[in-house]
C-alpha cells in the first residue's frame, strides 16, 4: 500500500513540476517566440511584445485554471483512495496480526495501520542500576518514548489454519485473535465430533521453563467444556483469571449495560457438571485484589471415576475496567500468591483474561522479567515480548499494559520482597534496629525513609485545592485525591457541597471499607453527619481529645446528651460508658427527608498521647478487635476513622487493622507494603518513624498475646 501512494505521489509531483515550468518559461514551448531575422525586420518599434504574440498569455489563462482543476481532481482521488486503503481490515484468516488493537475489543474486525517503512528499531537489555532512570526517561513527555518501544514491537505472524476452520469459527471470542498453529493447545479428539481438538489457547515459555504457562481466551457458554478438558488433560493446578465476567469499554461507558468478557465457567457452591468434568467448590476466599477458589475436579468416565484433583483458581479482581491499575503493588502481591500456591510438579499454569493476550500477556511479562532479574541483573522486556509473540499474537496488547509491566518490575527492584511470615517477625525486628549502613541491612529509619519518598500526586488533588474546599481543611498539606475522595450529594443550588476532606481506604478484604477523614471543623460538623448518613456507616472511631497542648484538635460533634441536629441530620445519644481507654458512645441517627433510623456507635480511644505514641499496644488491639465485632453486627458498611488531620493516627489504625487480619487470616504480614499502599490513598497516612514502628511493636504484642498460632484463626 505503501509503495502504491509513493508511486501516485511521484507521478504527481511530476506532472506540477512540468507545469510550473511551462508557466514560468512559456517561451521555451511555443513556436511563435523564437527570434529570426526576418520577422526582427517586420517589427514596429512601438510595438509591446505582448500586442505582437498573444499566445503566451492566452495560454496562461486557459492552464491556470485547467491546472488548479485537475489539481483538485488528483487531490480528491487521493484523498479517497487514502481512506479506502485505511478501511482495510483483517480478516480472520490472514497471517499478519495487527499492531495498537484495542484492548479486549468486541469488534468483529480491526483496522489494518500501516506499519512504519522504516526497520524496527533494535532496543538492548537494561541493567538493573539504569532501570530507575530509563522507566524515568521513558515515562516523560506522556510516556511517549514507551509507545515509541511498544509500536516496534513485531506483531507476531504464523499460520492460522485450525482456528480458521469452520467448525472452530464459533470457538472463537474475538475472531482477530488466534492461536498459531505450531504452539496451539491441541486436545484429545472426541470420537465422531470433527475439530475437538481445538480450543483457543496457546502454548507459553517462561523465563526459562518452556511450556510453563497456557495463555487462552476467557471461556465462552460453547467452549466451557472445552476449558475443562483442557485443564484435566495438560494436568494443571492453577487457573489465573484476569478478568471480571462484564466490564464496560471505553467506547460504551455510557451505556448502562457492561459487555460479557468472559462465561463463568465454575459453580457459586456445591458441584456441576461440565461435559465429563465434574467439578465442585471447596472454598472461597475473597480478599481485596483477588480471590482464590478451591474446586475439585474428576471426570466421569464410562468404566467408573478417575481419582480427583486439586484445582486453585486465584481471580484477580482489582483491573479497573479501562486501561491498567493505579499502582503495581496488588499486581505483584498477586504474583507472589499464585507463585506459593502453584504445585512444583504440575502442568502448565493457565492463564486467561477475555481475549488472552492483552491483561494475560502483561502477567506473564512480569513473571518472566522478574525472573530475569534474579538470573541475570537486567530487564529486557523488548525482546521478551517479541519472542511471546511467535507463540501467540499481540501478546500484551496496548502501551499502557507495556508501561505498567515497567512499573511493576521498578517497583520490584526498588523496595523487593518486604513479606514476612509471623515466625521470623522478631529476627527482622531485630536487623531493622541494627543501624548499621550496610548494603543489605537497612534500619528501621532508612526504611521509613523510603515511605516518605512515595511522592505525593498534587495534579490528583485539584478538588480540594479549590479556594473553596480550602477552607475545610485542618491542614492544607492533608487533602483527598479526586480519584478516591469521599462524594456527599449536592446541595441544591449551592457549589462545593459535594466535598469533604475524606478518602476512601481499602481494607485486607474488601475495597473502600474505611473512610479516613479529618476531625470535623465547627462548619463541616453537617458535612461529616451527611457522610455518615449517606455512607450507610454505622461505626466511628476518634483517635484524638477535643484538646491537645492547649489546641483544638477536633470539635465536639456530637451531643452530651438529649439531641442535636444539623442540617437534616438529627443525632440523640443514647449511651456513653468508659471501658478501659475506650469510650463506647451509642447514637440514634435520623434524617428528615427519610423515616429510617440508624445506630451508629462510636469508639474513642484515649489510650494515644498528647506527644508520641501509646506505651504497649494492647490497647490498640482491644480497640481493633471492639471495632470489627461491631462490623460483624451491623454489616461491612465504611467504618469512619479519624484524629486530627486524619493521617497519622487515622493511618496507624488503619495499617495496623489490615496488619492483623492478614496475620489471623494467613500468618503473612507486610509493614513496608501496607503503608505504602495506604500513602497512594492518601497523602502522610502513618506521619512519622515512631508510627511506623508502632505498627511492627503491635504486631509482635499481638503475636506474644496469641503465641499459639492456631489461636488466632
Amino acid at each position: 500500500m505503501l509503495r502504491q501512494q509513493r508511486t501516485m505521489m511521484e507521478q504527481f509531483y511530476s506532472f506540477l513540476l512540468l507545469c510550473i515550468i511551462f508557466l514560468k518559461f512559456p517561451e521555451t514551448w511555443t513556436e511563435s517566440n523564437v527570434t529570426t531575422p526576418s520577422n526582427v525586420e517586420n517589427m514596429s518599434s512601438t510595438e509591446s511584445p505582448e500586442s505582437r504574440n498573444p499566445g503566451p498569455r492566452l495560454l496562461v489563462e486557459i492552464l491556470v485554471p485547467l491546472l488548479v482543476f485537475i489539481l483538485l481532481i488528483l487531490l480528491a482521488g487521493y484523498y479517497f483512495r487514502f481512506r479506502k486503503q485505511r478501511k482495510a481490515v483483517v480478516n480472520a484468516g490472514d497471517k499478519k496480526m495487527p499492531n495498537g488493537i484495542l484492548e479486549e475489543q468486541e469488534q468483529q474486525r480491526v483496522m489494518l495501520l500501516s506499519r512504519s517503512p522504516m526497520g524496527p528499531k533494535k532496543y538492548f537489555p537494561i541493567p538493573l542500576e539504569n532501570l530507575e532512570e530509563e522507566v524515568r526517561i521513558r515515562s516523560a513527555d506522556d510516556g511517549k518514548l514507551f509507545r515509541e518501544e511498544y509500536n516496534s514491537l513485531p506483531p507476531g505472524q504464523g499460520s492460522f489454519e485450525a482456528a480458521n476452520k469452520e467448525e472452530n469459527r464459533e470457538k472463537n471470542r474475538y475472531p482477530n485473535i488466534l492461536p498459531n498453529d505450531h504452539s496451539r493447545v491441541i486436545l484429545i479428539p472426541i470420537e465422531g465430533v470433527p475439530c475437538s481438538d481445538f480450543i483457543n489457547a496457546s502454548y507459553i515459555d517462561g523465563y526459562k521453563e518452556k511450556n510453563k504457562f497456557i495463555a487462552a481466551q476467557g471461556p465462552k457458554q460453547e467452549t466451557v467444556n472445552d476449558f475443562w478438558r483442557m485443564v484435566w488433560e495438560q494436568r494443571s493446578a492453577t487457573i489465573v483469571m484476569l478478568t471480571n465476567l462484564k466490564e464496560r469499554t471505553e467506547r460504551a461507558a455510557t451505556n448502562r449495560s457492561p459487555l460479557d468478557k468472559c462465561y463463568q465457567y465454575w459453580p457459586d457452591q456445591g458441584c456441576w457438571t461440565y461435559g465429563n468434568i465434574r467439578v465442585s467448590v471447596e472454598d472461597v476466599i475473597v480478599l481485596v485484589d483477588y480471590t482464590i477458589r478451591k474446586f475439585c475436579i474428576q471426570p466421569q468416565v464410562h468404566d467408573g471415576c478417575k481419582s480427583p484433583r486439586l484445582i486453585t483458581q486465584l481471580h484477580f479482581t482489582s483491573w479497573p475496567d479501562f486501561g491498567v491499575p493505579f499502582t503495581p503493588i496488588g499486581m505483584l502481591k498477586f504474583l507472589k500468591k499464585v507463585k506459593a500456591l502453584n504445585p512444583s510438579h504440575s502442568g502448565p499454569i493457565v492463564v486467561h483474561c477475555s481475549a488472552g493476550v492483552g491483561r494475560t500477556g502483561t502477567f506473564i511479562l512480569i513473571d518472566a522479567i522478574i525472573d530475569m532479574m534474579h538470573a541475570e541483573q537486567k530487564v529486557d522486556v523488548f525482546d521478551f515480548v517479541s519472542r511471546i509473540r511467535n507463540q501467540r499474537p499481540q501478546m500484551v496488547q496496548t502501551d499502557m499494559q507495556y508501561s505498567f509491566i515497567y512499573q511493576a518490575l521498578l517497583e520490584y527492584y526498588l523496595y523487593g520482597d518486604t513479606e514476612l511470615d509471623v515466625a521470623s517477625l522478631e529476627k527482622h525486628l531485630q536487623t531493622l534496629h541494627n543501624t548499621t549502613t550496610h548494603f543489605d541491612k537497612i534500619g528501621l529509619e532508612e526504611e521509613f525513609k523510603k515511605l516518605t519518598n512515595v511522592r505525593i500526586m498534587k495534579e490528583n488533588m485539584r478538588t480540594g485545592n479549590l479556594p473553596a474546599n480550602m477552607k475545610k481543611a485542618r491542614v492544607i498539606q492533608i487533602i483527598p485525591y479526586d480519584f478516591n475522595r469521599v462524594i456527599l450529594s449536592m446541595k441544591r443550588g449551592q457549589e462545593y457541597t459535594d466535598y469533604i476532606n475524606a478518602s476512601f481506604i481499602d481494607g485486607y478484604r474488601q475495597k473502600d471499607y474505611f473512610i479516613a477523614t479529618q476531625g470535623p471543623l465547627p462548619h463541616t460538623i453537617e458535612d461529616f453527619w451527611r457522610m455518615v448518613w449517606e455512607w450507610k456507616s454505622h461505626t466511628i472511631v476518634i483517635l484524638t481529645e477535643l484538646q491537645e497542648r492547649e489546641q483544638e484538635k477536633c470539635c465536639q460533634y456530637w451531643p452530651s446528651e438529649g439531641t442535636i441536629t444539623y442540617g437534616e441530620i438529627n443525632i440523640e445519644i443514647k449511651n456513653d460508658n468508659l471501658l478501659d481507654a475506650i469510650s463506647i458512645r451509642d447514637f440514634v441517627v435520623t434524617c428528615n427527608q427519610e423515616k429510617e433510623a440508624r445506630l451508629v456507635r462510636q469508639f474513642h480511644f484515649h489510650g494515644w498521647p498528647e506527644i508520641g505514641i501509646p506505651a504497649e499496644g494492647k490497647g490498640m488491639i482491644d480497640l481493633i478487635a471492639a471495632v470489627q465485632k461491631q462490623q460483624q453486627q451491623t454489616g461491612n458498611h465504611p467504618i469512619i476513622v479519624h484524629c486530627s488531620a486524619g493521617a497519622g493516627r487515622t493511618g496507624t489504625f488503619i495499617a495496623l487493622s489490615n496488619i492483623l487480619e492478614r496475620v489471623k487470616a494467613e500468618g503473612l504480614l507486610d509493614v513496608f507494603q501496607t503503608v505504602k499502599s495506604l500513602r497512594m490513598q492518601r497523602p502522610h497516612m502513618v506521619q512519622t518513624l515512631e508510627q511506623y514502628e508502632f505498627c511492627y511493636r503491635v504486631v509482635q504484642d499481638f503475636i506474644d498475646i496469641f503465641s499459639d498460632y492456631a489461636n488466632f484463626k
